[in-house]
Protein backbone atom coordinates (compact mmCIF):
# COMPACT_ATOMS: atom_id res chain seq x y z
CA UNK A 1 0.00 0.00 0.00
CA UNK A 2 0.87 3.56 -0.94
CA UNK A 3 0.83 6.07 1.88
CA UNK A 4 -0.56 9.33 0.65
CA UNK A 5 0.53 12.86 1.31
CA UNK A 6 -2.49 13.94 3.00
CA UNK A 7 -1.81 11.77 6.41
CA UNK A 8 -1.39 13.44 9.38
CA UNK A 9 0.53 11.97 12.48
CA UNK A 10 -2.63 10.46 14.30
CA UNK A 11 -4.29 9.19 10.70
CA UNK A 12 -2.75 7.33 8.29
CA UNK A 13 -4.20 7.36 4.73
CA UNK A 14 -2.66 4.23 2.12
CA UNK A 15 -3.75 3.77 -1.09
CA UNK A 16 -4.81 -0.10 -2.15
CA UNK A 17 -5.55 -0.04 -5.77
CA UNK A 18 -9.34 1.14 -5.75
CA UNK A 19 -9.68 1.53 -2.01
CA UNK A 20 -8.51 4.06 0.52
CA UNK A 21 -7.21 2.81 3.84
CA UNK A 22 -8.00 5.46 6.51
CA UNK A 23 -6.09 3.88 9.91
CA UNK A 24 -6.52 6.39 13.30
CA UNK A 25 -3.10 6.33 14.55
CA UNK A 26 -2.60 7.06 18.05
CA UNK A 27 -2.54 3.73 19.60
CA UNK A 28 -0.77 5.50 22.40
CA UNK A 29 -3.85 7.11 23.83
CA UNK A 30 -6.55 4.31 22.67
CA UNK A 31 -6.81 6.23 19.73
CA UNK A 32 -8.85 8.73 21.12
CA UNK A 33 -9.42 11.78 19.01
CA UNK A 34 -7.51 14.56 18.12
CA UNK A 35 -7.34 17.70 16.16
CA UNK A 36 -4.43 15.98 14.10
CA UNK A 37 -6.98 12.95 13.61
CA UNK A 38 -9.97 14.46 12.67
CA UNK A 39 -7.87 16.96 9.82
CA UNK A 40 -6.74 13.18 8.15
CA UNK A 41 -9.98 11.84 8.30
CA UNK A 42 -11.80 14.50 6.91
CA UNK A 43 -9.15 14.59 4.28
CA UNK A 44 -9.34 11.00 3.47
CA UNK A 45 -13.37 11.43 3.13
CA UNK A 46 -12.98 14.00 0.87
CA UNK A 47 -10.49 12.30 -1.32
CA UNK A 48 -12.74 9.32 -1.30
CA UNK A 49 -15.56 11.54 -2.61
CA UNK A 50 -13.73 13.57 -5.24
CA UNK A 51 -10.66 10.68 -6.28
CA UNK A 52 -12.58 8.37 -9.67
CA UNK A 53 -10.00 5.93 -9.24
CA UNK A 54 -11.23 4.95 -5.52
CA UNK A 55 -14.86 2.61 -5.21
CA UNK A 56 -14.58 2.50 -1.26
CA UNK A 57 -12.74 2.28 1.75
CA UNK A 58 -11.50 0.83 4.78
CA UNK A 59 -11.58 2.10 8.09
CA UNK A 60 -9.77 0.80 11.34
CA UNK A 61 -7.22 1.72 14.04
CA UNK A 62 -3.92 0.69 15.11
CA UNK A 63 -3.07 -1.03 17.89
CA UNK A 64 -5.87 -2.92 20.01
CA UNK A 65 -8.59 -0.29 20.37
CA UNK A 66 -10.42 1.06 17.48
CA UNK A 67 -11.28 4.70 19.11
CA UNK A 68 -12.05 5.59 22.41
CA UNK A 69 -13.87 9.08 21.66
CA UNK A 70 -12.90 12.32 22.89
CA UNK A 71 -9.77 12.42 24.64
CA UNK A 72 -11.26 13.05 27.84
CA UNK A 73 -7.97 14.13 29.63
CA UNK A 74 -8.04 17.45 27.03
CA UNK A 75 -11.33 17.97 26.77
CA UNK A 76 -13.52 18.97 23.46
CA UNK A 77 -10.97 22.15 23.16
CA UNK A 78 -7.68 19.74 22.59
CA UNK A 79 -6.06 20.75 25.69
CA UNK A 80 -2.39 22.35 24.75
CA UNK A 81 -2.26 20.41 21.37
CA UNK A 82 -0.31 22.44 18.83
CA UNK A 83 -2.43 21.27 16.55
CA UNK A 84 -4.94 22.52 17.42
CA UNK A 85 -4.48 25.48 16.03
CA UNK A 86 -4.32 24.43 12.72
CA UNK A 87 -7.70 22.70 12.55
CA UNK A 88 -9.32 25.80 14.12
CA UNK A 89 -7.64 27.34 11.16
CA UNK A 90 -9.06 25.27 8.65
CA UNK A 91 -12.26 25.48 10.20
CA UNK A 92 -12.95 29.13 9.32
CA UNK A 93 -13.15 27.84 6.20
CA UNK A 94 -14.54 24.87 6.53
CA UNK A 95 -16.95 25.61 10.01
CA UNK A 96 -17.71 21.86 9.96
CA UNK A 97 -14.56 20.24 9.53
CA UNK A 98 -14.85 18.01 12.75
CA UNK A 99 -18.34 16.56 11.90
CA UNK A 100 -17.11 15.82 8.46
CA UNK A 101 -14.01 13.86 9.52
CA UNK A 102 -16.16 11.81 12.25
CA UNK A 103 -18.91 11.29 9.45
CA UNK A 104 -21.53 12.97 10.92
CA UNK A 105 -22.09 15.74 7.94
CA UNK A 106 -21.50 15.00 4.08
CA UNK A 107 -20.48 11.19 4.18
CA UNK A 108 -18.50 10.03 1.16
CA UNK A 109 -20.51 8.90 -1.55
CA UNK A 110 -18.91 5.56 -1.52
CA UNK A 111 -19.01 2.47 0.60
CA UNK A 112 -17.15 2.43 3.61
CA UNK A 113 -15.62 -1.05 5.72
CA UNK A 114 -15.34 -0.71 8.82
CA UNK A 115 -12.77 -2.78 10.60
CA UNK A 116 -12.70 -3.05 14.58
CA UNK A 117 -10.28 -4.78 16.91
CA UNK A 118 -10.99 -3.96 20.74
CA UNK A 119 -12.96 -0.95 21.92
CA UNK A 120 -15.20 1.17 19.84
CA UNK A 121 -16.51 3.40 22.46
CA UNK A 122 -18.16 7.01 22.52
CA UNK A 123 -17.04 8.56 19.54
CA UNK A 124 -15.93 5.30 17.78
CA UNK A 125 -19.17 4.13 18.02
CA UNK A 126 -20.52 7.02 16.36
CA UNK A 127 -18.36 6.89 13.55
CA UNK A 128 -19.50 3.15 13.46
CA UNK A 129 -22.91 4.67 12.08
CA UNK A 130 -21.53 6.56 9.23
CA UNK A 131 -19.71 3.91 7.95
CA UNK A 132 -21.97 0.90 5.53
CA UNK A 133 -20.57 -2.87 6.03
CA UNK A 134 -18.93 -3.23 9.56
CA UNK A 135 -16.62 -6.27 10.69
CA UNK A 136 -15.60 -6.43 14.42
CA UNK A 137 -13.18 -8.49 16.16
CA UNK A 138 -14.34 -11.13 18.27
CA UNK A 139 -12.90 -9.28 21.16
CA UNK A 140 -14.77 -5.73 19.91
CA UNK A 141 -16.72 -3.57 22.38
CA UNK A 142 -18.83 -1.14 21.51
CA UNK A 143 -20.94 1.70 23.38
CA UNK A 144 -22.67 5.03 23.08
CA UNK A 145 -20.93 5.83 26.42
CA UNK A 146 -21.14 9.74 26.82
CA UNK A 147 -24.27 9.76 29.32
CA UNK A 148 -22.02 7.85 31.84
CA UNK A 149 -19.83 10.87 31.58
CA UNK A 150 -22.42 13.42 32.18
CA UNK A 151 -21.63 14.06 28.53
CA UNK A 152 -23.89 13.75 25.02
CA UNK A 153 -23.14 11.99 21.74
CA UNK A 154 -23.29 14.39 19.30
CA UNK A 155 -22.10 12.44 16.72
CA UNK A 156 -25.55 11.64 15.96
CA UNK A 157 -26.18 8.43 17.81
CA UNK A 158 -29.45 9.92 19.34
CA UNK A 159 -31.04 10.14 15.35
CA UNK A 160 -29.26 7.03 13.40
CA UNK A 161 -28.65 4.64 16.54
CA UNK A 162 -32.46 4.02 16.40
CA UNK A 163 -32.60 4.04 12.74
CA UNK A 164 -30.57 1.50 12.40
CA UNK A 165 -31.48 -1.37 15.00
CA UNK A 166 -34.77 -1.21 16.96
CA UNK A 167 -35.31 1.73 18.99
CA UNK A 168 -35.90 -0.18 22.23
CA UNK A 169 -31.97 -1.86 22.01
CA UNK A 170 -30.64 2.11 20.77
CA UNK A 171 -32.64 3.54 23.87
CA UNK A 172 -31.23 0.91 26.10
CA UNK A 173 -27.63 1.19 24.83
CA UNK A 174 -28.04 5.49 24.62
CA UNK A 175 -29.25 5.85 28.10
CA UNK A 176 -27.28 2.93 30.16
CA UNK A 177 -24.42 3.59 28.46
CA UNK A 178 -23.88 -0.14 28.41
CA UNK A 179 -20.45 -1.92 26.52
CA UNK A 180 -21.83 -3.98 23.71
CA UNK A 181 -19.93 -7.03 22.89
CA UNK A 182 -18.77 -8.01 19.22
CA UNK A 183 -21.39 -10.56 19.56
CA UNK A 184 -24.45 -9.08 20.64
CA UNK A 185 -23.78 -6.30 18.14
CA UNK A 186 -23.79 -8.91 15.30
CA UNK A 187 -27.47 -10.41 16.82
CA UNK A 188 -28.64 -6.85 16.88
CA UNK A 189 -27.53 -5.59 13.66
CA UNK A 190 -25.10 -3.36 14.12
CA UNK A 191 -22.65 -5.10 12.84
CA UNK A 192 -22.24 -7.43 9.77
CA UNK A 193 -19.34 -9.84 10.95
CA UNK A 194 -17.62 -11.44 14.01
CA UNK A 195 -14.02 -12.63 13.05
CA UNK A 196 -11.27 -14.04 15.10
CA UNK A 197 -9.02 -11.42 16.92
CA UNK A 198 -6.65 -10.02 14.66
CA UNK A 199 -8.12 -10.36 11.48
CA UNK A 200 -11.12 -7.20 10.86
CA UNK A 201 -8.91 -5.45 9.25
CA UNK A 202 -8.22 -8.66 6.30
CA UNK A 203 -11.90 -9.35 6.12
CA UNK A 204 -12.86 -5.45 5.98
CA UNK A 205 -10.56 -5.95 2.80
CA UNK A 206 -11.94 -8.83 0.89
CA UNK A 207 -15.18 -7.39 1.45
CA UNK A 208 -13.63 -4.15 -0.33
CA UNK A 209 -11.61 -5.78 -3.14
CA UNK A 210 -15.03 -7.84 -4.09
CA UNK A 211 -17.29 -4.49 -3.48
CA UNK A 212 -13.71 -3.29 -6.42
CA UNK A 213 -15.05 -6.39 -9.14
CA UNK A 214 -18.24 -5.25 -9.18
CA UNK A 215 -19.55 -2.78 -11.81
CA UNK A 216 -18.61 1.19 -10.62
CA UNK A 217 -21.57 2.79 -11.99
CA UNK A 218 -23.98 -0.19 -10.03
CA UNK A 219 -22.06 0.28 -7.00
CA UNK A 220 -22.01 4.44 -7.12
CA UNK A 221 -26.01 3.96 -8.20
CA UNK A 222 -26.55 1.66 -5.41
CA UNK A 223 -24.51 4.54 -2.92
CA UNK A 224 -27.22 7.15 -3.98
CA UNK A 225 -29.45 5.20 -2.92
CA UNK A 226 -28.66 4.17 0.45
CA UNK A 227 -27.40 8.06 1.23
CA UNK A 228 -30.28 9.83 -0.15
CA UNK A 229 -33.81 7.52 -0.18
CA UNK A 230 -34.10 6.05 4.11
CA UNK A 231 -37.37 5.27 5.60
CA UNK A 232 -38.65 8.84 5.82
CA UNK A 233 -39.23 8.60 2.63
CA UNK A 234 -43.07 7.45 1.24
CA UNK A 235 -42.21 3.97 -0.33
CA UNK A 236 -44.53 5.66 -3.94
CA UNK A 237 -41.42 8.16 -4.26
CA UNK A 238 -38.50 5.87 -3.11
CA UNK A 239 -39.01 3.30 -5.73
CA UNK A 240 -39.78 6.21 -8.43
CA UNK A 241 -36.73 7.07 -7.78
CA UNK A 242 -34.73 3.79 -8.05
CA UNK A 243 -36.38 3.51 -11.28
CA UNK A 244 -34.36 7.57 -11.64
CA UNK A 245 -31.18 5.76 -10.57
CA UNK A 246 -31.11 2.80 -11.09
CA UNK A 247 -32.62 2.68 -15.05
CA UNK A 248 -30.11 4.45 -16.57
CA UNK A 249 -27.34 1.95 -15.66
CA UNK A 250 -28.90 -1.09 -18.63
CA UNK A 251 -28.11 1.21 -21.23
CA UNK A 252 -24.46 1.45 -20.09
CA UNK A 253 -21.26 -0.36 -21.79
CA UNK A 254 -20.72 -2.08 -18.15
CA UNK A 255 -24.06 -3.62 -18.05
CA UNK A 256 -23.60 -4.90 -21.49
CA UNK A 257 -19.91 -6.63 -20.61
CA UNK A 258 -21.36 -7.75 -17.76
CA UNK A 259 -24.00 -9.58 -19.76
CA UNK A 260 -21.58 -10.78 -22.06
CA UNK A 261 -19.11 -11.97 -19.22
CA UNK A 262 -21.71 -14.21 -17.61
CA UNK A 263 -22.59 -15.70 -20.95
CA UNK A 264 -19.16 -15.66 -21.87
CA UNK A 265 -18.21 -17.37 -18.34
CA UNK A 266 -15.15 -15.28 -17.66
CA UNK A 267 -14.80 -12.32 -14.84
CA UNK A 268 -16.16 -8.79 -16.55
CA UNK A 269 -14.02 -6.13 -17.58
CA UNK A 270 -14.92 -3.20 -16.52
CA UNK A 271 -14.44 0.96 -17.10
CA UNK A 272 -16.94 3.04 -15.42
CA UNK A 273 -18.90 3.49 -19.21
Amino acid sequence: MKELDISTKNCTVEQDGKILVVTLNRPEAKNALSPAMLVGMYRAWRKLDDDDELMCAVFTGKGDTFCAGMDLKQGPEGGDDPDTKMIQELMQDVPDLHWQALLRHKQPMKPIILAVEGYALAGGTEMLQGTDIRVGAEDAIFGVTEAKRGLFPLGGSSVRLRRQISYCQAAEILLTARHVSAQEAKEIGLINHVVPKGQALEKALDIARTICRNGPLSIKALMKMLREVDGSILEKEALETELEVGGPIFATEDAREGMKAFAEKRDPVYHGK
